[in-house]
């Protein structure tokens, strides 16, 4: 997988992935396949009924004879019509089916995937699978497969009935051959290539419309629309020269797949009129044969059609499928931790190849341990603290969680055994009660409000209208940084995982109340591990021990008086800090 895209499934992942889908709806499949095949083997008798009819007028037939050869053309008119319909039911009845397996299995994935490989995958290439790839299988299986499949067997039976009704007729069809496999050999080798680039060209612009709609208001601050213009527009351009070179394949393989469709038609007539003429074959056989040539036109381009959509379908469903790799590739649902404690052991990170921003880290945190990393901004204190919660892997070294690498524990385990809690916190469009909810969905609404509560959120929900179940986030009711941050903690909370990790978590709130929110989160991870990165030093002189983070390295570690005796680093921090608390009161 690379750095900046999330991955594409190989054609071995995607193969296995159709033949589970077989071997899961086999029945069905089969029942689909014979229907389609009864109807293609009704349509094939008219045409023949029509050179039988044809030798039998010229024979001398009778009105009788006539109106039975009609009724037994509509009869199997009647019969075609009846088979396809029960056919297509049958099929878009199956379709649906492995289309919401199809996008349960995505939606699985996607909220299975890793915060960090979601970050250097990008949104913009998850939304683009989200809509522009589901959107393309959900065509796929809802109506290209099944009018392939139609097509195909078509085909197939119109070439058998053409040789057995005319052995000697037949083979001018293939003299359509050595234009049409070429061709399609072409289409096919290049197709692939094609839409993966437009698939990916999506990725993009919906990256831009986020990051525009979101930055809405920092946008008209600094007055740079212009700029944001411009990164649509070349977005833009990149679609519009990827579906340029979808439709220069076209246009190649169009004129010759319709060239290649006409031969048969003119061959078999200009033949077996030349057969006819010396008495080989019979007038009725020459029209029925080349009936059956004019039919394949009609099924030979919906194949070739749908060929164009299969491929679009195919590089769409690996699309997918990536999704799924992706989720699976840090997961391993065996391993089991054995304590609570966890520990960095000669880590080293980069978010980019060769610009390494930890450096051999090596710590250990005892369960129950108060640890705080201080140190200025972009020393790695946030990287750490994403290599602690198993967010981000380490480019080398190990990290252990009870002794066990987290890599190794299933996500969904990992994230009770260690939790992290950033400066961003994310409210959904749903009441507060279900947003808190979210950390354990089985939680009851007691332990909810005393979660509410203990965080000191319970006053100012129950002053509203209507409560927890008043509807926030995008659209609903307002809530300040300091009361969204709230309602993340109690998320915390109720999840209860022994090791937290708080990014500067009260950094969204005044003084005032992140001194109150911090006593709350005191009084309640009483035998829990905490991790802090420090916004204010007053928040470090409380923990068991300080580690200063300085370069991606820890240059120090010990307790608050330790350091300060040191007269290192975090004396120096510490020193600052008093002069201009002492400056502040002085104003």
């Amino acid at each position: 997988m690379s750095a900046s895209a999330l991955p594409t499934a190989g054609r071995p992942h995607v193969y296995a992935a159709m033949r589970a889908i077989w071997r899961a709806r086999r029945a069905t499949f089969i029942a689909v396949i014979a229907l389609f095949a009864g109807a293609a083997v009704a349509g094939l008798a008219p045409p023949r009924l029509m050179g039988l009819l044809i030798d039998r007028l010229t024979a001398g037939a009778d009105a009788g004879e006539l109106a039975l050869y009609c009724a037994g053309m509509l009869g199997c008119a009647l019969a075609q019509g009846v088979l396809v319909l029960s056919a297509s039911r049958l099929a878009y009845v199956a379709g649906e089916h492995v289309f919401a397996q199809l996008r349960e299995e995505f939606l699985a994935s996607a909220l299975a995937l890793p915060v960090g490989v979601l970050e250097r995958g990008g949104t913009g290439d998850l939304v683009a699978r989200t809509t522009q790839d589901i959107s393309a299988v959900s065509d796929t299986v809802r109506r290209a497969l099944p009018e392939s499949l139609i097509a195909g067997i078509t085909v197939v039976l119109t070439l058998a009935a053409a040789v057995l009704t005319s052995p000697v007729i037949a083979p001018v069809y293939l003299l359509s051959v050595p234009i049409l496999v070429p061709v399609m050999r072409w289409f096919i080798r290049r197709a692939g290539g094609v839409y993966e680039t437009l698939g990916a060209s999506w990725g993009p612009i919906f990256a831009s419309i986020n990051e525009t709609a979101t930055g809405a208001r920092t946008v008209e601050a600094l007055g740079i629309a212009g700029a944001r213009d411009r990164s649509m527009e070349a977005a833009i351009a990149d679609i519009g020269v990827a579906w340029y070179a979808r439709i220069r394949l076209r246009q190649v393989m169009l004129p010759w797949t319709n060239l290649a469709f006409a031969i048969p038609v003119f061959a078999s007539l200009a033949w077996g009129g030349w057969l006819a003429a010396q008495g080989h074959v019979s007038i009725g056989t020459v029209v029925s044969v080349t009936l059956f040539a004019s039919a394949l036109v009609a099924p030979l381009e919906s194949l070739i059609g749908w060929t164009d959509e299969l491929q679009k379908g195919f590089v769409s469903f690996a699309r997918i499928l990536g999704v799924g790799e992706a989720a699976a590739d840090r997961t391993d649902s065996s391993a089991e931790p054995a304590t609570k404690d966890v520990e960095l052991r000669d880590v080293r990170f980069s978010y980019r190849a060769g610009y390494e921003v930890v450096h051999g880290v090596t710590l250990l945190v005892i369960p129950g341990e108060r640890l705080t990393l201080v140190g200025p901004s972009g020393a790695g204190k946030s990287t750490l603290a994403r290599l602690f919660a198993g967010i981000d892997s380490p480019m080398g070294g190990r990290v252990l969680i009870g002794g066990v690498d987290a890599d190794r524990i299933a996500l969904d385990r990992r994230r009770r055994e260690v939790m992290l809690v950033s400066q961003e916190s994310h409210i959904f469009a749903t009441t507060i009660l279900e947003n808190v909810q979210l950390a354990r969905g089985d939680a009851r609404e007691g332990e909810v409000r005393d979660a509410l509560r203990t965080m000191g959120a319970l006053e100012w929900i129950d002053a509203l209208d209507d409560g927890w179940d008043t509807v926030v986030g995008s659209g609903g009711h307002p809530l300040t940084g300091a009361q969204e941050q709230q309602l993340a903690l109690a998320r915390v909370l109720l999840a209860d995982p022994h090791t937290i990790i708080l990014d500067e978590a009260t950094s969204a709130m005044d003084p005032t109340a992140a001194r109150d929110l911090e006593a709350a989160l005191a009084a309640t991870m009483q035998g829990r591990t905490v991790i802090a990165i420090a916004h204010r030093l007053s928040t470090a002189y409380e923990a068991d021990r300080i580690a200063v983070v300085d370069g991606g390295r820890i240059v120090e570690l010990g307790s608050h008086d330790e350091l300060v005796e040191a007269g290192g680093a975090y004396a120096r921090l510490w020193a600052l800090w008093r002069d201009d608390g002492a400056r502040s009161d002085g104003r």
